[in-house]
């Protein structure tokens, strides 16, 4: 396992990350339409299911998963039942911050990204529990995985690997101090840094420059 020193962050490191991510990545665009069209959802103040909201991102941030997957009417059936068998945990780990990420959650994480995994892949399942508690669950891609140091395994089997990788992932919100910060989610600006990192992209120019973009 990774020590949390190996991937520890300062304040500036994700302040040029965001410069970086800003210019390269237009993408950015459907995660905050996603996002905000989830919280409608859940408040059940839009026409669209939660788990439409969500296909806003997966369609757009997830494309190699959908490149041997159909997202059909069964695909979204079962999308929708995962969520729906989850509903009463989703809603209490959407009032958490990953601050409180403990021994304690590990068995209904488990339980939670497994079924979410079988039906999107560990990838998808990361991208919609984050949608679904922004502040506690983080996202992550496989590039990203490996350079924490826990390689995506077959699907249904990376649960203890992303429990692994939130763990890091907390002990860098709390070296970030973001407490100190309003209106800002530190789990998207780590996401963006390790996203950053992986595409290669600079980070010590005031934009980084724009690069050649490689598909995620």
């Amino acid at each position: 396992m990774a020590k949390a020193s190996q991937h520890r962050l300062t304040l500036a490191q994700i302040d040029a990350a965001r410069r970086v991510f800003e210019a390269n990545e237009p993408r950015d665009l459907f995660y905050r339409a996603a996002s905000e069209l989830v919280t409608l959802a859940l408040r059940g103040e839009t026409s669209l299911t939660v788990g439409e909201a969500l296909a806003v991102l997966l369609k757009t941030w997830n494309k190699n998963f959908y490149r041997f997957t159909r997202f059909d009417k069964t695909h979204y059936s079962d999308f929708e039942r995962v969520i729906k068998k989850h509903t009463l945990v989703l809603s209490a780990f959407r009032d958490r911050a990953i601050a409180t990420f403990c021994s304690d959650d590990w068995s209904a994480i488990e339980k939670l990204f497994a079924d979410f995994e079988l039906v999107l892949g560990p990838v998808g399942a990361a991208k919609s529990l984050h949608l679904l508690a922004p502040h506690f669950f983080p996202l992550w891609d496989r590039q990203i995985a490996q350079s924490h140091f826990v390689p995506l395994g077959k699907r249904g089997s990376n649960a203890y690997r992303y429990m692994r990788f939130m763990t890091t992932v907390r002990a860098q919100c709390q070296s970030l101090r973001s407490r100190r910060r309003t209106n800002w989610n530190p789990l998207k600006g780590i996401d963006e840094y390790n996203y950053c990192k992986a595409k290669g992209w600079p980070l010590d120019g005031p934009s980084g420059g724009v690069q050649k973009k490689r598909r995620r």
